[in-house]
């Protein structure tokens, strides 16, 4: 892994709701971001692999949607990383999403409030692409949810 680059682990993005360590083996359940969310096949295969890799042969990864995923259960810890990878991260909003779709969004390379969003959908359906006026850089905002 690039040292320039932060990682970002699950457990910093919320997605771990528990984890059940047994005799047989170890239980993850997980509650991904999106329930479509395209990546799912990787994520799960990605923690069964690395609980595997600490010599745990019975490993089942289960999918949670209920609670739904919230953007309030990223970390500090990583939004900070993502800011610094260039993702501005998205506002803490108790529950109350509907106040935050308006609200301005921080640059994540300069911190300026003068930025336009361009498009609502990104490369993935949880960014959207944004503008900054101020750096002139384009960057994209993870959603809140």
């Amino acid at each position: 892994m690039d040292p320039e680059i932060p990682f970002v682990s699950i457990v910093e993005m919320g997605l771990i709701r528990d984890v059940s360590v047994r005799r047989d083996g170890v239980t993850v359940k997980m509650t991904p971001t999106f329930s479509g969310c395209p990546a799912l096949h990787a994520i799960k295969a990605d923690i069964a692999n690395c609980i595997r890799d600490l010599g745990v042969e019975n490993v089942k990864v289960e999918t949670v949607l209920d609670p739904p995923w919230t953007s309030d259960w990223i970390s500090d810890l990583a939004r900070d990383k993502l800011k610094q990878f260039g993702l501005a991260p998205p506002p803490r909003h108790g529950g109350r999403i509907e106040l935050i779709f308006y609200d301005t969004v921080v640059c994540p390379y300069c911190d300026s409030q003068n930025t336009n969003l361009k498009n609502d959908f990104g490369p993935t359906l949880c960014r959207a692409i944004c503008y900054c006026n101020d750096c002139q850089q384009p960057f994209e905002q993870f959603k809140a949810l």
